[in-house]
C-alpha cells in the first residue's frame, strides 16, 4: 500500500514563501505522477501542480494558472520526495494542501489520484 505524507505548512505573511514536502512510500516512486491540490474553506478541492513521469527520466510538470510563475514543483527520486516551492504567496493561497500520487497508465486528469496524504494547512495573512 502506498503511503503519502506531507509536511511544511504554516503561517506566512503575504509576499512570503513556503516549501511543502511530500514523501511517498510503498511503490515505484520514480514512475508516479505526484500532484499537489488544495482546498480552501467553502470551496472545492482544486489542482495546483503535478509532475508526471513520461519515459525513463522525462517528467512533465503542470501548473494551475493561478500559481504559474509563483509555485514550482520538483521531485527528488532518491528520497521519494516531491516538493512545492511557493513564492509570492497571497491570502487567496490559504488552504489545506494535499499531496497525492497516481501510478502510471491511469487517467491523465490532474484532479484524479489513487493515494492521498492527510493535508497540511497553509495560511497567508494580509
Amino acid at each position: 500500500q502506498v503511503q503519502v505524507v506531507e509536511s511544511g505548512g504554516g503561517l506566512v505573511q503575504a509576499g512570503g514563501s513556503l516549501r511543502l514536502s511530500c514523501s511517498a512510500s510503498g511503490g515505484t516512486f520514480t514512475t508516479f505522477t505526484m500532484g499537489w491540490l488544495r482546498q480552501a474553506p467553502g470551496k472545492e478541492r482544486e489542482f495546483v501542480a503535478s509532475t508526471r513521469w513520461s519515459d525513463r527520466t522525462i517528467y512533465y510538470r503542470s501548473y494551475a494558472d493561478s500559481v504559474k510563475g509563483r509555485f514550482t514543483i520538483s521531485r527528488d527520486n532518491a528520497k521519494n520526495t516531491v516538493y512545492l516551492q511557493m513564492n509570492s504567496l497571497k491570502p487567496d493561497d490559504t488552504a489545506v494542501y494535499y499531496c497525492a500520487a497516481r501510478r502510471p497508465g491511469r487517467t491523465l486528469d490532474n484532479t484524479q489520484y489513487e493515494y492521498w496524504g492527510q493535508g497540511t494547512q497553509v495560511t497567508v495573512s494580509s
